[in-house]
């Protein structure tokens, strides 16, 4: 499977990137904001598409013709204003979704935010975030793709375990980045992930288990 990766520069991102490049199975095409990262990418031998979330959706579904798949795991960062916060993590995975269907890429993975469905287990702190991600992943289930939503706990950059907790309502708690990116590429091909949402934090359960548990 040939995988897009939305948000290739950001911290999940680049786990993910990674462990696809490493993959027997599957291949990376990146998305990149800026021709550095890019450049960079290329001189570890990965794909990538300089292509703006605030660009047009025909953007960004000509960088991702011939994949198979695409997640999105973009964000617009947690020093942008609300603004921001809307045309990247809201237009812009609203935009991805509309590419994958113009391109008939069914496969598609959202990185949301923990309890995102829920407003009443809102962050009040970032409630401009929660409501993006909360009306992006409406927008995904209402669409025909073939769809995961992962609502992971608080991201901390400690080595993942592998190693978690997966369930479509769970209490609070942190997850590792690498173990948000491991999760992602299990959850590609595992059917029980698919039109499926769960949150997602560190737990005690190897993750294909976990994931066939939800």
């Amino acid at each position: 499977m040939k995988v897009f990766v939305v948000g290739a520069n950001g911290q999940i991102g680049k786990h993910l990137v990674d462990l696809l490049n490493d993959s027997p199975d599957h291949s990376v095409r990146a998305m990149v904001r800026k021709e550095e990262q890019s450049e960079r990418l290329k001189k570890n031998g990965i794909e990538s598409a300089v292509v703006s979330l605030t660009g047009s959706v025909d953007e960004i579904a000509n960088a991702a013709k011939g994949c198979d798949a695409i997640v999105f795991t973009a964000g617009s960062g947690g020093s942008t204003g609300a603004d921001q916060t809307l045309l990247i993590d809201l237009d812009g995975a609203v935009k991805t979704i509309e590419a994958a269907e113009n391109l008939g890429i069914d496969r598609f993975i959202m990185v949301s935010a923990f309890q995102a469905n829920n407003r009443e287990n809102w962050n009040e702190a970032i409630k401009p975030y929660y409501v993006a991600k909360h009306y992006a992943d409406r927008a995904l289930l209402q669409s025909d793709l073939n769809y995961t939503i992962i609502r992971p706990g608080g991201l901390v950059n400690e080595p993942g375990t592998g190693k978690v907790t997966a369930a479509e309502e769970l209490e609070r708690g942190s997850i590792a980045r690498e173990d948000v990116a491991r999760t992602i590429l299990a959850s590609l091909t595992d059917e029980n992930t698919y039109k499926r949402s769960f949150d997602l934090i560190s737990g005690d359960t190897a993750i294909a288990e976990a994931l066939r548990k939800i």
